[in-house]
């Protein structure tokens, strides 16, 4: 296989079936030894509130080797040896305590599988720790000092991961995301292990060239499926034909997170560093140059423009996203301005899927089905960060669970039909509602914690609408609080000046 051709415009499929003939053809002396691991949340340092061990779903051994998430490495011939894999709801910076706990576990199961020739990352790239910064690369440094200079690395990343010099001075290949809404998770994460297999095999030390750009973003301004994003995440396809090239990422970067990382990137691998160089370069002018461009993708406005605008269109359902308290981006997903102000218009024929609180959803499990009761809700996660709504709710539904953390009650509140959960998760999905007892094309108004609409809800929208609410992913984002570690960037420096420079890697062949 040769490399011009590596990850051109294969499928996945096609890419891992390459490269398992040729992993089966080229290993006289045992298959290569690839082990995987690693730890994903995306935590805003605007939160009040900490990600603990009980927020992470942690998998090991048979449990991880057998998750749906990685099932797609069973097609490959060689066995992928699995150490920890850590996930969480974006959320609040990581507790130090609960990180150190899982890193350790990581470290402890990697040791033992040593020798290694290859490890797979599957990462974030958001992660905030308390009283560090650039989690992730703390965690790929302390990978590379377990397994060695030789063995080989390659990282998966969100799109909006933060990117360091220590990052890409530990690890050997980097794949990110390349849509917004994210719908190549695993074709992402595909990339990186096929990358991984193909210089395993070819035995290939690739260096990973990365310019930073000084411009941060919120998702919802810069999603890939309307432009300038449209374009510039489009080209990357063809770049990955270039000679010498094996895999191109373009990164918007986390922009809630209060650190010096945090900027949008363009991160190459290959075997060519001048070509490396001079796309990597190209993506970050045209970056830069977009960057005004930028726009959010619907309609936006205060929570109350658009509670107004969804009671007064002739069209249904309205979905109005409470962006500022999205889970998926890192909000509390307790704060109840949007709830109130429903309640104060009278808003009718309105589900509103849904508000984190365990008290309410326990006294609703301790009342049963059929009951009327006076509920306190919202405030419960972050009692600073909004006041709750007192109201009186008749149960309609409980989810059957004996886990008191996955409680989730449909309570009826006036007009309004509302999800309250005991933990933090979204309503994103058509199946969110269903599993409810929930037909959400059947509201004329439906209310979700989100920002930009998932790719199933969004074609129900109609019209849709984006509440600029408060919270701890505001999009307001040049009035967030001060910040004291961020480097100058656009738009919170307006007449920033900036010339791209591209960065080689410190594990560059000499």
């Amino acid at each position: 296989m040769k490399r011009r051709s590596f990850l051109k415009t294969a499928s996945a499929a096609t890419l891992i079936s390459a490269v398992s003939r040729t992993l089966l053809a080229a290993a006289p002396s045992g298959q290569p030894r690839i082990a995987f691991g690693g730890i994903g949340i995306e935590s805003s340092t605007y939160s009040r509130i900490r990600a603990r061990m009980v927020d992470f779903s942690v998998l090991t051994g048979d449990a991880l080797t057998d998750s749906q998430r990685f099932a797609f490495l069973k097609k490959y011939p060689v066995p992928f040896l699995p150490t920890v894999v850590a996930a969480a709801t974006p959320g609040g910076p990581v507790e130090r305590a609960t990180y150190d706990t899982i890193k350790a576990d990581f470290l402890k199961r990697l040791k033992t599988l040593l020798p290694l020739d290859g490890l797979f990352l599957p990462m974030h790239g958001a992660m905030f720790v308390d009283g560090m910064e650039d989690a992730e690369g703390d965690w790929m440094e302390a990978a590379r000092k377990v397994v060695g200079p030789d063995c080989l690395l390659s990282a998966s990343y969100d799109l909006h991961g933060n990117v360091s010099q220590r990052v890409i001075d530990n690890i050997d290949m980097f794949s990110a995301f390349r849509t917004a809404p994210h719908i190549d998770r695993e074709e992402t994460m595909q990339r990186s292990c096929a990358m991984l297999m193909h210089c395993i095999e070819k035995r290939i030390r690739p260096t990973l060239v990365w310019a930073p750009i000084p411009v941060l973003m919120p998702g919802e301004r810069s999603s890939t499926t309307w432009e300038p994003g449209q374009r510039l995440w489009a080209q990357l396809p063809k770049l990955n034909m270039e000679p010498g090239i094996l895999d191109v990422s373009l990164l918007v970067g986390y922009v809630w997170a209060d650190e010096p990382r945090s900027s949008a990137s363009a991160v190459i691998t290959g075997t060519a560093v001048a070509t490396e160089k001079k796309i990597a370069v190209s993506l970050a002018q045209q970056y830069w140059d977009a960057r005004k461009e930028f726009q959010f993708g619907t309609e936006t406005g205060t929570i109350d423009y658009c509670i107004e605008r969804a009671m007064k269109a002739t069209t249904h359902p309205a979905i109005l996203a409470d962006s500022g308290d999205n889970p998926t981006g890192g909000g509390t997903s307790d704060r109840a301005e949007v709830l109130e102000a429903l309640l104060r218009y009278k808003a009718q024929n309105t589900v509103f899927a849904g508000i984190t609180d365990q008290p309410a959803a326990d006294k609703c499990y301790a009342a049963g089905v059929g009951a009327s009761l006076p509920l306190s809700i919202g405030g419960t996660l972050d009692p600073l960060g909004s006041r709750p709504v007192k109201a009186n709710a008749k149960v309609v539904f409980l989810v059957p669970t004996k886990d008191p953390l996955e409680r989730e009650a449909v309570v009826q509140i006036e007009g309004i039909t509302l999800v309250l959960s005991a933990k933090r998760r979204p309503y994103h999905d058509i199946a969110d509602f269903t599993r409810l007892g929930l037909k959400p094309d059947t509201y004329k108004i439906i209310v979700v914690k989100s920002g930009y609409l998932s790719p199933e809800l969004a074609p129900l929208a109609n019209p849709s609408l984006m509440a600029l609410s408060d919270g701890s992913i505001n999009q307001d984002i040049v009035h967030l609080p001060a910040n004291k570690r961020r480097i100058p960037s656009y738009p919170f420096v307006a007449d920033l000046t900036f010339t791209p420079k591209a960065i080689v890697s410190a594990r560059a062949p000499a």
